[in-house]
C-alpha cells in the first residue's frame, strides 16, 4: 500500500478526451490506472494512514485554487534510468504547483522527498523504453502548438493497493 497526493485538474472536455486518447496509444504503464493528474506528493508506505491525511490538511491549508496553462510537452528520463515519462508541463501555474509540492514535502514527508531529482509540474501523458521514440512524439505534439488550460480547485489523498487507486479523501481549496 502506497500513500499519494494528486490534483486531479478541471479540463474542457475537449483537453481532456485528447489527453486520454494520446494515453490510451502511449501510456501503457498508467492509463487505465488513474485519470490524467498532476502528482504533489510521490508514494509513501510508511506513514500511518490518519497522519498522513493530517498532514496534507495542515499542509494545505490556506492554498487557493488556481488556473494553469499548458504549452508545451516534454521528454523526461525516469529516476532509475529503464525508461521515459512524457509530460505537458504548464507555463501559467507552475509556481502554484511548485509551493503546493513544497509545502507539502516541508515536515512530516521531509525524509521522502528525493532532491536527487528535479520535480517538474506536470501530467503524465506518456512512457516508453526507447528514447528516440517518445522524443519524437513529444516533438510531434510541440510542433502542433498545443494548448491546453485547466483548474486546480481540489487536492485528492489517494492509496495506491494491490494495482488499484483509491480516493481517501479530496480536500477543497
Amino acid at each position: 500500500m502506497a500513500l499519494l497526493v494528486v490534483a486531479y485538474p478541471k479540463l474542457s472536455q475537449e483537453d481532456y478526451d485528447w489527453i486520454q486518447e494520446y494515453r490510451s496509444k502511449n501510456d501503457p504503464r498508467y492509463f487505465g490506472l488513474v485519470e490524467p493528474h498532476i502528482s504533489l506528493v510521490f508514494a509513501i508506505n510508511d506513514i500511518d494512514q490518519d497522519d498522513f491525511i493530517t498532514e496534507v490538511k495542515t499542509r494545505l491549508d490556506g492554498t487557493k485554487p488556481f488556473d494553469f496553462d499548458i504549452n508545451v510537452a516534454t521528454i523526461n528520463q525516469n529516476d532509475d534510468g529503464k525508461y521515459y515519462h512524457e509530460f505537458l508541463v504548464p507555463d501559467k501555474g507552475n509556481s502554484d504547483i511548485v509551493k503546493a509540492h513544497d509545502k507539502l514535502y516541508s515536515a512530516l514527508f521531509r525524509p521522502y522527498h528525493r532532491l536527487d531529482i528535479d520535480f517538474i509540474p506536470h501530467i503524465g501523458i506518456g512512457n516508453s523504453n526507447d528514447a528516440a521514440e517518445s522524443k519524437s512524439r513529444i516533438d510531434e505534439i510541440n510542433n502542433k502548438s498545443i494548448s491546453i488550460s485547466g483548474r486546480v480547485d481540489t487536492i485528492d489523498i489517494i492509496e495506491y493497493k494491490d494495482g488499484e487507486i483509491t480516493t481517501l479523501e479530496r480536500i477543497e481549496l
